[in-house]
């Protein structure tokens, strides 16, 4: 009924534009959304359903056409007993009052609603609107979640998220219930009767935690309320993140993917700032009242990917989206959940799709044992399709399915749109209320008769929209809930609750401990937010002050902020709590050589190499800390075990290779600096080295092509200039050819450090005497000595005299 009213009342503008409440005739076929002469309507879109219990809406239009915008407007609602509200206005928007909509609401319900707008002088034309008001209430509370963007920052620090429940009919944002949990909290749903939640929250150092609690005003999650979906045939050795949970409508179970690896990468722009779906993954089921946990079956092949569970309203099927199950080509470790573009590059930057079918089963939480398992059906529809189908949701009366579909993959999709199909499958038709926007995220109010969705219509923040459904499948135009959106956060996973809207005031955790605040600590570090990862790290040591695991990292980021003397005594304290904790005994070395500790520092690393023999890390540290001390050989055996226990490890091999290099064994340094081009083709300062080595062994052809490929990769890299300068004027009768670029790449070498560094400066006055250019090389290496004395480098500067000499007496100066 209502709507085919607002159907017929957008269609047939021009037929009741007769009667002009502003004494003017708009022009026939204008509509919501649609130019009609110099006003387009903006919002409410064009047939538009309001709810009789939603606050007062802002109407929005725009001057369409030429000449100037007017600065003053005059505004009517016909409303549908024939009487009318008229305002003037200073810009391009009403916001109606409270008064002004009830209103609207007691003369229009069940009816249509006519905008009219126009100029305030009388000149041109105007534009008009129609949209009407339901006799349908919405009855129910949204709880959504609200993110700042883009995903990373929400990674890093997950205490920015907030959770709001709240009326449509509240002119204010809904209040804030839950908010500044330092951990991932996800995916939330209800039972039916609105008195169980569940929710995605990681506890314990476990990303398979979810908390079931039963819905009061004052909530606490607590370590009594936890389970963890990694209890699930726990001896099978496999992770499980637990994602896309959903509690039964009686309440008494839930079904989650378990088993599971997803696609869950970060993506640099704001709108679509992340790609999620999962590619492996069981469905699984957990038993409240019996406390157990129990396979889907039917849901539980491991040689596909099952995801996204729906109940139906009598609890007696399970709809969900199905795949091939799939391997990464480049995933490396099993327990990392946010992956790099790297691992997904065949996704990010290969253009290879993932779709995704719905399959409906019935759901039998005794199945098991040698009855045959339920078999599994695809839902005509929303499978074979072509498309990925997704995240179906039914009518609370069952007889029909919403769900998602898009080219590719899940979620958060540009192209996703809103789809209905009867609930036992049948021909799928795209919902009337999908915006010009994604559309995705969507729940049924109790009363089947509105659909709420996040949409990107307005731009990359997702606002929640809600639609007007009918016992026909169909929806009407959208309308916004645009008080229920901060402008710098995204309103996603929006679902109704069946309670009122003060149910929940107040959602409080009670299951942190040391440890949460050092995964979020950790969640900062990747960033790297070396300030908020110290802030969680104190506050994991508040809770337990003999937390090694918090001492070390919070010694490990002062480190990183350059803050030795504040690391130590935390590092020290991890070491004493935990004296087999390799990594603060490094970091401890570390910083104690940073304090200019050295043989204090020098027993932290080799505390750190008892604990663990083959740290490479630790003979890295220890080897670079003797070297500095004048121990070559005792750095150099420890520069071998780095290559020996990390061979791929770049730094070690370069290190190795500079020490064989002051040994006085160039080709040994050349065969390590090799392997360290091999595995750092892209390091210039790897490259640089192998030219050193090779000039050692007197090739200067081969220098001088692993010079040029440190050039190509950095052409300010001030060592390669500088050595490429000098082997190209080595030999006996350098090339007019390579002189010129010797003294081009040598000038370079010294502009790139501001003509202050000694050592460009020298191999410049080398590269000039090499020229024939002895009043040139004099200057520069006058300058090169001037340098080297600033800088206290005394041996450089004795080395540079004795070259001046002789550039000098070439010179002819005395």
């Amino acid at each position: 009924m209502v709507y085919l009213l607002a159907a017929t009342a957008a269609a047939g503008l021009a037929a009741t534009a007769a009667f002009d409440p502003l004494g003017w005739r708009a022009p026939a076929g204008g509509a919501g959304g649609a130019a009609a002469g110099t006003v387009r309507i903006v919002y409410p879109l064009a047939g538009a359903v309001f709810p009789p219990d939603i606050a007062p809406p802002t109407f929005r239009w725009v001057a369409a056409g030429p000449g100037a915008v007017p600065a003053a407007w005059r505004a009517a609602l016909v409303l549908g007993d024939g009487s009318r509200i008229e305002a003037r206005l200073d810009g391009p928007l009403w916001r109606l009052g409270e008064r002004q909509w009830g209103d609207a609401v007691r003369r229009s319900t069940g009816r249509a609603v006519r905008l009219v707008v126009r100029p305030a002088d009388g000149r041109g034309v105007g534009g008009e609107a129609a949209f009407a008001i339901s006799d349908d209430p919405v009855g129910a509370p949204i709880f959504y979640r609200e993110v700042n963007l883009p995903f990373i920052e929400a990674v890093k620090d997950p205490t920015l998220i907030r959770w709001r429940l709240g009326a449509v009919g509240s002119p204010d944002p809904p209040p804030v219930v839950l908010e500044k949990l330092p951990v991932c909290g996800n995916c939330h749903s209800f039972s039916a009767d609105g008195r169980v939640l569940g929710m995605d929250v990681d506890y314990a150092n476990d990303k398979g935690s979810y908390a079931i609690a039963p819905v009061a005003r004052e909530m606490v999650l607590d370590e009594a309320k936890m389970i963890t979906w990694s209890d699930y045939r726990r001896a099978d050795g496999e992770p499980t993140f637990g994602l896309l949970s959903r509690v039964s409508p009686d309440g008494r179970y839930v079904v989650s993917t378990v088993k599971d690896r997803s696609v869950f990468v970060a993506r640099p722009e704001l709108a679509f700032s992340q790609l999620f779906f999962p590619f492996r993954g069981i469905l699984a089921g957990y038993d409240r009242r019996e406390r157990r946990f129990f396979a889907v079956r039917g849901a539980d092949d491991p040689n596909l990917v099952q995801s996204n569970p729906a109940w139906s309203p009598d609890g007696r099927w399970i709809v969900f989206a199905r795949s091939r199950a799939y391997d990464l080509r480049n995933l490396r470790d099993r327990l990392k959940v946010l992956l790099s573009p790297q691992e997904c590059e065949e996704f990010l930057r290969q253009g290879r799709s993932f779709r995704f079918d719905l399959y409906r089963v019935p759901f039998d939480p005794n199945a098991g044992g040698a009855s045959p398992a339920p078999v599994a059906l695809p839902l005509a529809g929303a499978s074979g399709n072509g498309m990925s189908n997704y995240f179906a949701k039914f009518s609370p009366d069952g007889k029909w399915i919403v769900f998602c579909r898009a080219a590719s993959f899940m979620l958060l999709q540009p192209d996703s749109s809103l789809w209905v199909i009867p609930a036992v499958g049948g021909q799928a038709r795209r919902l009337e209320c999908n915006t010009g926007g994604m559309n995705s995220w969507h729940s049924f109010s109790p009363n089947g008769r509105w659909l709420v969705f996040s949409s990107k219509a307005n731009g990359p923040y997702t606002q929640l929209w809600l639609a007007h459904f009918d016992e026909r499948g169909r929806s009407a135009a959208p309308v916004l809930l645009e008080h229920f959106t901060a402008p710098d956060r995204a309103a996603n996973i929006p679902e109704f609750v069946s309670a009122a809207p003060g149910a929940i005031a107040a959602i409080r955790e009670r299951f942190l401990d040391a440890r949460s605040w050092v995964r979020a600590g950790n969640a900062f570090l990747e960033g790297p937010d070396y300030d908020g990862a110290i802030r969680c790290y104190r506050k994991a040591i508040a809770l337990d002050a003999n937390s090694a695991e918090a001492r070390a990292r919070l010694g490990s980021a002062l480190l990183a902020k350059d803050l030795p003397a504040e690391a130590a005594p935390q590092l020290a304290r991890a070491a004493a709590l935990d004296a087999n904790n390799a990594v603060a005994r490094l970091d401890l070395g570390r910083a104690l050589a940073a304090l200019k500790r050295p043989a204090e520092a020098a027993e932290q690393f080799r505390a750190a190499l008892r604990a663990a023999p083959d740290f490479a890390q630790a003979h890295f540290q220890l080897s670079l800390l003797l070297a500095a001390g004048g121990d070559r050989t005792g750095a150099l055996a420890h520069a071998r075990r780095v290559v020996q226990v990390a061979p791929d490890f770049p730094e070690g091999l370069v290190h190795l290779g500079t020490l064989l290099l002051e040994a006085g064994r160039p080709a040994e340094a050349a065969e390590a600096l090799r392997k360290a081009a091999a595995a750092c083709p892209t390091n210039a300062r790897v490259h640089a080295s192998l030219g050193l080595a090779l000039l050692g062994q007197g090739k200067p052809g081969e220098a001088a092509a692993a010079y040029r490929a440190a050039v190509r990769i950095d052409g300010r890299f001030e060592p390669a200039l500088r050595g490429l300068a000098l082997t190209l004027v080595a030999g006996e009768a350098p090339s007019p050819a390579d002189v010129a670029e010797a003294v081009r790449l040598a000038r370079k070498a010294c502009e790139v450090t501001g003509n202050a560094a000694p050592e460009p400066l020298d191999a410049l006055a080398a590269v000039y005497a090499a020229a024939g250019r002895p009043a040139a090389a004099v200057a520069a290496a006058e300058a090169a000595l001037r340098a080297a004395e600033a800088a206290g480098k005394a041996t450089l500067a004795r080395a540079i005299a004795g070259r001046l000499v002789s550039y000098r007496r070439a010179a002819g100066i005395r």
